[in-house]
């Protein structure tokens, strides 16, 4: 009795994560959908369903489009600027920035991009330089936040020794990019420089 129990509960789980991800998709599209619809699109003359839809994602493109062209580069760049001189705003504005990977300079939160070596010393993780170190024998290290995959906000904080990471010539966005999709994609460790 015990092991038809089982099963029937395995397969209730097994049945409820495939459906998941679909239902979900579904759920969304429906509330969207209905949120572009109740917002009085729905009341012109030529309105069909999944219109909002349709609108949504060719705003999108759009919005791609533009801030992908010489013209679109300046405007974004202008509209950057102003939001982050924004008054506590534009302190909201920056963090998140950083946190999705676009910060540069020295006030970003993350400064390099690099490979340290795996807890089990079998392999390598990716990691992400927060700080440098002095110690007070005058030895450096490195403070190295090592994020999970698919959820980069959550990880490991490591402090240790230059020679233990490999940077790598890869932006933190395209680090963070790389960790939600499960490592699909690609990163350029052709040139990794040991530190």
């Amino acid at each position: 009795m015990k092991a038809v129990g089982q099963h029937i509960t395995t397969c209730i789980v097994a049945g409820i994560v495939a459906i998941l991800p679909v239902g979900g998709l579904i759920l969304t599209v429906a509330y969207l959908e209905s949120l572009v619809s109740s917002s009085g699109l729905s009341k012109l003359a030529f309105y069909f369903p999944g219109m909002g839809l349709i609108l949504a994602v060719l705003s999108i493109y759009l919005v791609g489009l533009t801030v992908s062209t010489f013209v679109g580069k300046w405007v974004w760049a202008t509209c950057d600027s102003m939001l982050n001189k924004l008054p506590a705003l534009g302190k909201l504005y920056l963090s998140l920035k950083q946190i999705l990977g676009y910060g540069e300079g020295d006030d970003a939160i993350f400064h390099d991009t690099v490979l340290i070596t795996s807890q089990d010393k079998a392999g390598e993780e990716l990691g992400l330089i927060t700080n440098s170190i002095t110690m007070s024998d005058g030895a450096t290290k490195y403070v190295v936040f090592v994020p999970g995959s698919p959820n980069p906000t959550a990880g490991r904080l490591i402090i240790t020794e230059p020679d233990h990471v490999r940077k790598i010539p890869a932006t933190t966005n395209d680090a963070l990019r790389m960790l939600v999709a499960l490592g699909k994609g690609e990163l350029p460790v052709n040139e990794i420089e040991q530190s």
